[in-house]
Parts: C-alpha cells; structure tokens; sequence
C-alpha cells in the first residue's frame, strides 16, 4: 500500500496502494448456501454487528465483494446498508466482526489512513475551491509532484466530461456538474474500491438515468470496485454486477440482479424488489393450491413450499383459459404508466393480484369488468419462506 495521507477523515480521499488477494473465492448464495462461485475477495465482511442503543443495524452480517465489480447494497430504510458504508469508510466502528481488505483488517485503520475512497452524497466539495484544486486535494495531501498532479487531475476531468471548467468554483456548476467533480476527487486517487452513497439521489430523472450509464462507464475504464448504496431498485438492477438486499441487518440475498429479480429467496425479497404478487398456500404433490388465489399453481413446487411469487409483467389476461396457472377476478383499479397499465384484480379467493397490462396488448379492461388471467408455469416462484 502506498503511503496514507496524514490528516483528518474530512481531509479528502486516501492513497490507494497495491493490490493483494485474499485467500477464499466469493460465493454467490442466497439464505440457502452457494450458488455460484467468483473470483478471489478484495472486501469481506465478517458477522459485523452494529447497535445504536437497543437498535440492532447490524446483525452478523457477512459479505464479500470482488475486485473491479460494481456492487450496489439495497435496502429500505434501517437496512442497515449506511451502516454497512460508513463502516467500510471507517465513520462508524462495528461491535463485534472483522472487515478485511486485500487480507489486511480495516477496523484498527482510521479513515483517514484506509485504503478507500468514498464520495458523500452530498458531494462534500470545497466551496472556496476552483474545480481543479478540489480534485487535486487529495494528491497535494499525499505530497503528489506537482507535474503528476497537474497531469492527473487533467485527466480525471476529461474522463468526467468537465474538462474546460478547471477554473470554476462549485456554485458556478450545477448539480450534475458537482457530482461529477465528487467523483473525479476520488478518481484521481486511484483506488481500488470507491464507495458511493446514493450518488445519484439528487439529480433529476433524465440526467439521473444519463449518470448512471456514464458511472457504469466509469467504473469499467478504472477497474476500480464500486460499492454504491441506494435504495432505488431500479438504479441497483440496471447498474450493478452483483446486488445484497438487505433486511434488518442482514443480507437477504446476493447475486446478480437478473438471478435475484427471477428467483427471489423469500417473502421479502419477492416484495421488495419488484413488488412481486405473492400468494400464501399449501404445496402437494407438486401443485401448490392457494385458497386466497382461488387458484392452482403448477410449476417446480418443492414439498417445503409456504408461498409463491408471481411478477406482474408474467400475468396475461386469457379470457376462456382454464385449469392450472389460471384466475378469475374483477378488475379494482387500473393506473397508467406510460407503456403499460398496472391493473389491480381482486380474485375469487379474495386476494388482489398486480398486473402489468403492455399497451401493445391492447385496451386495458375497465374498472369493475371480470377477467381471466394466465401465466407460465416457469413464472411461478416457489419460497420456503
């Protein structure tokens, strides 16, 4: 590791220093166990604990994170996924746990002297600063030659788009702007792992939707790891490698967002992420009959089976459809949303179904209009819990 920086945790972003490895390959897994097995682990977290009074943040979680991927931590609020940052970061110190990177153990390092890069949600620029010396803060900290500095930071900014506006001071940008000058702050550091807290939570929707595609950009061309913590799913499914949702303290499930979308672990999850219907019963033989659903469930239905999940974008409306994987209901409310109608169908059983109509499907029905619903077998998500 290369020399840290002398100064306060407000001082600006560390040096970052040579990689190392550890020993373990991360595993992908869910509350189940393993499912997939990656590369070598640049962060691990192990059975961290954090309590503020009787709140229990943190409860034995354990993580792993592997280099050069983007990782995003979900959550609602008291998660305990700020916990878990601020922790990395060195703000907060955990109860009981270990957290390890590149081998070397975090918690005796204060933040000033961590191997990590973290850019604040609020972007935590200098005001009295121009553009370019708020980048270079960091380097001038660590006794960077002024030449390699000036060469750096010119760089960070052109990889940023800001070059030209070196000169400006931080309320002569706008919010993109600022935000962009955060990150190249701790660009130009080099690290290996950049922690980011909800760093798009304060643009608007176009320009929100622009940055992430130009953060995820980013982080490919570094081949820095970024852990970004957020609670907007959409922004967690379309940037990260890999996605922890969690729950009171713990991680409910970890893996790819696609994996973890298709095949939620549990009630929790299946509801969190997508806002999937789901649907309590009884598992027999391979069927899994819901009396709330007034409806059959076919599919992979394992014995262990309390409950089901179904995606709204899975269910078509089939009128005449029968047997298995079938519904009837009355239509409660229908809302527009642009390239869809999300209609909410009030079944026999007495359960309310969310539907996602595609308007290239046609008309959505009517309030108070009878439907049949249908959907495939392979949409059918069986959970143990």
């Amino acid at each position: 590791m290369g020399e840290p920086i002398q100064g306060s945790a407000s001082s600006g972003p560390p040096v970052i220093g040579p990689p190392g490895r550890l020993g373990g390959p991360i595993q992908t897994s869910g509350p189940s166990g393993p499912a997939a097995i990656g590369p070598p682990a640049l962060l691990r977290a192990e059975a961290l604990t954090k309590r503020f009074g009787a709140a229990l943040a943190l409860d034995a979680l354990d993580l792993e994170i592997a280099p050069g991927e983007f990782f995003a931590l979900l959550g609602g609020s008291g998660s305990g996924k700020s916990t878990l940052l601020r922790i990395i970061a060195g703000f907060e110190a955990p109860d009981s746990g270990r957290l390890l990177l590149d081998g070397r153990d975090l918690l005796g390092t204060p933040p000033w002297a961590r191997p990590v890069n973290m850019m604040f949600q609020s972007y935590a620029l200098f005001p009295h600063m121009s553009v370019a010396d708020n980048v270079a803060y960091g380097l001038r900290r660590a006794r960077t030659a002024k030449d390699e500095i000036a060469r750096r930071v010119a760089a960070a900014l052109a990889m940023v788009g800001l070059d030209g506006l070196g000169a400006r001071r931080p309320h002569q940008l706008s919010g993109g702007q600022k935000q962009r000058v955060a990150l190249a702050r701790s660009l130009v550091m080099r690290p290996r792992l950049l922690l980011l807290d909800e760093p798009l939570g304060a643009l608007d929707a176009g320009l929100r939707e622009r940055t992430g595609f130009e953060l995820r950009a980013l982080q490919r061309e570094t081949g820095a790891a970024f852990v970004m913590v957020t609670h907007d799913q959409e922004e967690a499914l379309a940037l990260a490698d890999r996605v922890a949702v969690l729950q009171a303290g713990r991680v409910a499930q970890v893996g790819p967002p696609r994996a973890i979308y298709e095949r939620p672990a549990s009630r929790f999850v299946a509801r969190f992420l997508g806002a999937a219907n789901v649907l309590e019963g009884r598992a027999t033989e391979g069927r899994f009959d819901s009396a709330e659903a007034g409806a059959t469930f076919a599919g992979e239905i394992p014995p262990c089976t309390v409950a089901v999940a179904l995606r709204p974008e899975r269910i078509v409306i089939a009128p005449g459809a029968q047997g298995p994987n079938t519904a009837t209901g009355v239509v409660e409310d229908v809302a527009f949303r642009g390239d869809e109608s999300l209609l909410v169908v009030r079944l026999s059983g007495g359960a309310a179904l969310r539907v996602a109509h595609a308007e290239e499907d046609g008309t959505p029905p009517d309030r108070g209009a009878s439907v049949t619903l249908a959907w495939d077998a392979a949409s059918v998500v069986a959970l143990p819990a």
